[in-house]
């Protein structure tokens, strides 16, 4: 036998959750804001390799 599922919203009481669920906390959003300029962050380009087969095979 189940229990009745309730017609409205149950009273507000703090429960299992913390009062701010659902909210992102300052040391998330200061992670996330460092991710985030670490993926715009301009890249140094990749340097040439002296033995790359194609470059050798342009040369003949």
């Amino acid at each position: 036998m189940s229990a009745p599922t309730p017609a409205g919203p149950g009273p507000e009481e703090r429960g299992l959750q913390p009062p701010d669920f659902g909210r992102p906390s300052p040391a998330l959003l200061a992670r996330a804001d460092r991710g985030y300029a670490r993926f715009l962050a301009p890249t140094t380009p990749a340097a040439s390799d002296d033995g790359d087969q194609d470059d050798a095979a342009r040369h003949r």
